[in-house]
């Protein structure tokens, strides 16, 4: 047995019981939401702090509520089709999944401030706007396949850090919480290698390059259902607050396979590591913001969106089913494991400022600053060890978003917009580019917009995690989204 494998047995006694449930990159994978918002505001890219008066205000700055002054309804459906490529160990494969959502649903009722006849109507709160919302925030929907030798580790060092964890005698592996350890060691994928104050000391008994691949299929989202409002003061202020309540839906079916050989005697094995994940979750944030008007012309914005404190259910099962090439087999029954934690997304700080030219059209750019850092999970045994992993492997960011809107004649309307989102795993180069463009029709008191945004960008994915040197899988996620929305003011 090799000396590094004892001593990396060694240091990983203390390691976590739920090794296997990947909660930091769970609070990540939750933690990347988006304004679900109209087709209008997704061609500028979202660069809406400062815009104002599109009932897109409702999730995302609700001081721009104050500029209605008619009651107004939307609806935005969006057609997704999304392509994961992936490079494990010098070997690229990709997948590619489509569907169809209601991206947001939104409903403004205006009431105007009653003056006398005669009295002053441009000074002091004009207005007070009520405002509902249904936004997608988050889509999960992909498929993920990789492949590729993998000259570091084995499936069995993972299963090793997770019968070290147990402790004990082998007997103790049998009847511990975790299944891992024992299904490993009754495999005959580790062995016990000695013992220490903790008891037996485990390691894997497979030789490394084994052939690994992983499939992974994923469905649901998150969504936020906001209520807002706002106001117009002297038209020059707009202040607004929006209470949001999110839900939460994330399937995850995944297995792993690994082709290798067992030491000493070569015996080629084939192993099969099932991890299904079925999460509901929900939780609520609020947003405060301001618009300011200098001049006619210009606009300034500013909004700040809390953490989104969730309370979360996971239900998960495992399964380890293994065979020989000399004959011998152990089927897999799935365990099931139930957790319940919350977690702390995210806050969020925007700012904006838009430019506006008579009838002609506007220009905006926000600047977005996200704590990624600040992401915590809580109200599980370990939720300590995976706060200190978050701090390990991300950061806050800094994004940049810009748009435009250009009126083409009296009914039609032509957008662009693009982001610059920054990468938050540390040490992992690359961002998030999503460019955005489409079109808007205008009529009496109805419009329809359509837009389409393409966006990239790339992630670390580990198939699964040990003590130090998780293997690492290099993600690019490319998606196509097309909205449409049709809105009438009443």
């Amino acid at each position: 047995m090799k000396f590094k494998n004892i001593l990396l047995m060694l240091a990983a006694t203390a390691f976590s019981q739920f090794s296997y449930a990947q909660f930091n990159q769970d609070a990540y994978t939750f933690s990347g939401s988006t304004q679900g918002s109209t087709s209008r505001i997704k061609a500028i890219g979202n660069a809406s702090t400062a815009v104002g008066g599109d009932l897109s205000s409702i999730s995302g700055n609700p001081a721009g509520l104050g500029f209605f002054n008619k009651s107004e309804f939307s609806i935005t459906p969006e057609f997704n089709s999304s392509k994961t490529s992936s490079s494990y160990f010098g070997q690229n494969r990709t997948d590619t999944k489509d569907q169809l959502n209601l991206n947001n649903a939104s409903i403004l009722f205006h009431s105007a401030k009653r003056v006398p006849v005669g009295a002053e109507t441009s000074q002091g709160f004009l207005n007070f706007n009520f405002g509902i919302s249904f936004g997608r925030t988050n889509n999960f929907y992909d498929n993920l396949y990789l492949a590729g030798q993998n000259p570091n580790n084995s499936i069995a060092d993972f299963l090793a850090e997770n019968a070290n964890a147990v402790g004990g005698s082998v007997a103790d592996l049998n009847n511990a919480y975790n299944p891992l350890g024992w299904w490993g060691y009754e495999h005959y994928l580790i062995d016990s290698v000695g013992n220490n104050s903790y008891g037996n000391i485990y390691a894997p008994n497979t030789y490394l390059n084994s052939d690994q691949t992983l499939s992974r299929s994923r469905t649901g989202g998150q969504n936020e259902f906001n209520i807002a409002v706002g106001t117009n003061y002297s038209n020059k202020l707009y202040l607004g607050l929006t209470l949001g309540l999110t839900s939460l839906r994330y399937n995850s079916y995944s297995t792993f396979t690994e082709v290798g050989n067992t030491e000493p005697d070569a015996d080629e094995y084939t192993t099969f590591y099932d991890f299904n994940q079925e999460t509901t979750g929900s939780g609520f944030n609020f947003k405060l913001g301001m618009i300011y008007k200098p001049v006619e012309a210009v606009r300034l914005g500013a909004s700040f969106t809390s953490p989104t404190w969730y309370d979360i259910e996971d239900n998960s099962t495992l399964a380890l089913e293994t065979s020989y090439l000399g004959g011998d087999r152990f089927p897999g029954k799935p365990e099931p494991f139930n957790s319940n934690y919350t977690l702390r997304t995210p806050m969020k700080v925007n700012g904006g400022i838009a430019v506006f030219f008579q009838q002609l059209g506007f220009l905006s750019a926000d600047i977005e600053y996200v704590d990624y850092a600040g992401m915590k999970l809580g109200n599980y045994s370990t939720s300590s060890d995976d706060n200190m992993r978050i701090s390990d492997l991300y950061k806050s960011v800094v994004n940049a978003k810009v748009g435009g809107e250009g009126r083409l004649n009296e009914n039609f309307y032509l957008r662009a917009g693009y982001n610059y989102l920054s990468n938050p795993e540390k040490g992992i180069s690359g961002a998030t580019n999503i460019i955005s463009g489409g079109l808007g029709y205008r009529y009496s008191n109805f419009y329809l917009d359509a837009t389409y945004a393409n966006a990239s960008r790339k992630q670390t994915f580990y198939p699964y995690e040990l003590s130090s040197a998780s293997p690492q899988a290099n993600l690019k996620n490319t998606s196509d989204n097309v909205y449409l929305t049709f809105g009438v003011r009443f």
